[in-house]
């Protein structure tokens, strides 16, 4: 259930990178700060997400809050800046990354009203306990069913709660379509790779189960009163921040080590230039990296 996607992942995206392999062998000594680093870049959509949460569920009446999929903890941060008299606990089913969370959060001021849970869904929701506020980013499409998984959220709100399910969007966009080497198109045909690995992701889920993703409807179906969806734009032009070059690097790196099936000779090559940082083309040395993302956020209240 940690997220390993754009925001939390060195690679990325959503573009989530759905690379997933057995957490426990991952270094999470040097893949923690990378995912820690890769959410910063993201901080000022989700920033703007918390405060739009804001104003559904006013800070006054939000006493606890649930970051289900929680990664290194930057997304429950910005809820807790947001809502700043809530405890926030942060829900991830790897202790290094809740370690993480937790030296995060004293270093930024709100360690004492903030905890963590080592949990998985759908086997861990009875270590939760109920909150006012949930957010689930990026993180029921790792669960195999997950229309059950959503009620069992659901049934975690008190009275009048609000649940934020973060899926969807629109893929990142790094480059142009024309860099000067390949062919052109590359992100294009990463992100069809990723579709790829995503479909193999959830086929190898237990209990996996297709729904269509009117996610409006699975809320709905959830027991919930569905409040509305909207989408939260990252537009930093080129030349991007040394920040997104850096994490741009990285996150093709890791993309190119799960696509060797999926892709062709030559965009293997032209990605390994990209993320050389020796290489004049690579993305660390040009001018033209920019950062475009679109993120939905759906929510719905328990009445």
């Amino acid at each position: 259930m940690t997220r390993h996607d754009e925001h939390h992942a060195p690679h990325h995206h959503h573009q989530h990178d759905h690379t997933h392999g057995d957490a426990g062998h991952l270094d999470w000594a040097t893949m923690g700060p990378l995912l820690e680093r890769g959410a910063e870049v993201y901080a000022p959509l989700y920033r703007q997400a918390a405060a739009w949460l804001g104003e559904l569920a006013p800070a006054s009446g939000v006493r606890r809050i649930l970051d289900v999929g929680s990664g290194p903890g930057v997304i429950a941060g910005l809820l807790a800046e947001a809502f700043p008299d809530a405890e926030v606990v942060a829900v991830d089913a790897t202790p290094e990354l809740l370690a993480q969370a937790r030296a995060r959060a004293e270093r930024l001021g709100y360690g004492g009203r903030f905890d963590t849970v080592e949990a998985e869904l759908p086997d861990g929701l009875d270590a939760l306990g109920t909150a006012d506020l949930i957010w689930a980013g990026d993180s029921l499409h790792h669960v195999g069913d997950q229309r059950a998984a959503l009620a069992g959220l659901g049934g975690l709100l008190r009275p009048g709660g609000v649940i934020a399910l973060v899926e969807g969007g629109l893929p990142a966009r790094h480059l142009p379509r024309v860099i000067g080497m390949g062919r052109p198109g590359l992100e294009v045909r990463l992100d069809a790779a990723n579709a790829e690995r995503f479909e193999a992701m959830r086929a190898s889920l237990p209990d996996t189960k297709e729904e269509v993703e009117d996610w409006r409807a699975l809320l709905g179906a959830a027991g919930l009163d569905p409040t509305g969806a909207r989408s939260f734009l990252l537009d930093l032009p080129a030349p991007a921040p040394a920040q997104v070059r850096e994490h741009l690097a990285v996150n093709l790196a890791h993309r190119r080590g799960g696509s060797e099936e999926f892709l062709k000779e030559d965009d293997l090559a032209v990605l390994d230039r990209l993320a050389d940082p020796e290489d004049p083309a690579g993305v660390l040395n040009r001018s033209d990296v920019f950062l475009l993302a679109a993120r939905t956020v759906h929510t719905a209240r328990r009445v």
